[in-house]
């Protein structure tokens, strides 16, 4: 497995979100292949998607020709956008918010794991991002 967590990322570019109008960073492809439910259906193209992390939005992804995707479309729940405590934080190993907010040892699991390149974040993870910034 590739270190999807590494410091040596490519700078990704960023784009105004069409549902807030707010600046959001790139997300690979692939990312949205693993989450959005049906994929085949939705009418994907390559092109360069979009992330919106803003809770309040119900926008997840957005494309370079203004094509929108929202949290009805996925078959993940996007963590930061909910509120309950059951919603994971860590989708490479199942850390829900309350988790990482009550077990210590939660966090360093998920530290040595990365470290050890076993994370699949790209694909696991909705941002398509290392999840240990989202760590309370």
């Amino acid at each position: 497995m590739s270190n999807c967590c590494s410091k040596k990322e490519k700078k990704r570019t960023r784009r105004l979100c069409p549902g807030d109008n707010k600046e959001y960073g790139e997300v690979p492809y692939q990312t949205l292949l693993y989450h959005v439910a049906e994929p085949w259906r939705v009418g994907l193209r390559e092109q360069t998607y979009y992330f919106c992390s803003n809770p309040d939005c119900d926008v997840v992804y957005f494309g370079e020709d203004d094509s929108i995707i929202t949290k009805d479309r996925l078959r993940t729940r996007v963590g930061i956008k909910e509120t309950d405590d059951e919603t994971l934080i860590c989708y490479c190993f199942g850390v829900s918010k309350a988790v990482a907010r009550t077990d210590a040892i939660a966090k360093a699991f998920v530290m040595e794991q990365t470290k050890k390149s076993a994370c699949a974040c790209t694909t696991h993870n909705p941002s398509g991002r290392c999840c240990l910034k989202d760590f309370p």
